[in-house]
């Protein structure tokens, strides 16, 4: 992927630049991630990690050179036309200004140029039952980009070691082409 089309500036935001993430910003997400008292906290290893393997499908928005927001996500290896969206949070700082709205276009449609020839043409992802705020967010999703959204079951409470919740696979698409890809 390019790094020329990564870094912009935002009406509603500022001085957002949304760009690829680096290594050395894995310590930021781990600190927004365990911070938003909402996300499954991973370890900090493994946002290092993300950060380095899954920068082309992952995102940070930086404001004054501190990382305030990030998505990740993956190509899943059963289904290269599937953005799997693994987490997105936003610093408390920087709630209600759009910015995860931005990033998850910004994300798309970076991933759909990163993937060519091999088309994007759906989005996925796991939302707990209790969480509205993310229902809310890939709806909206869906209903910018003109397409459908479906949720089914996925993880069922009792598949988790631990006091997990449900996970509900949510699905945005089908993206009908790379045009429709580079609107939002």
């Amino acid at each position: 992927m390019t790094q020329t089309s990564d870094r912009t500036t935002s009406a509603a935001v500022p001085d957002t630049a949304l760009r690829s993430p680096q290594i050395s910003d894995g310590v930021r997400l781990w600190q927004i991630a365990k911070a938003s008292k909402v996300l499954d906290v991973n370890s900090s290893y493994s946002y290092l990690l993300w950060c380095r393997d899954f920068d082309t499908t992952s995102i940070v928005a930086e404001v004054a050179g501190d990382v305030v927001g990030f998505v990740t996500g993956y190509i899943r290896p059963h289904a290269p036309d599937t953005l799997f969206v693994w987490q997105v949070a936003v610093d408390s700082s920087q709630r209600g200004k759009g910015l995860a709205v931005r990033m998850l276009d910004r994300l798309i449609d970076n991933a759909a140029q990163a993937a060519a020839p091999q088309a994007i043409t759906r989005l996925e992802t796991t939302i707990s039952p209790d969480n509205p705020a993310s229902i809310a967010l890939f709806t909206a999703l869906a209903k910018r980009r003109n397409t459908s959204i479906h949720k089914q079951d996925l993880f069922d409470a009792g598949v988790f070691p631990d006091a997990h919740e449900a996970e509900e696979l949510y699905t945005v698409g089908p993206f009908e082409n790379r045009k429709e890809l580079g609107t939002s």
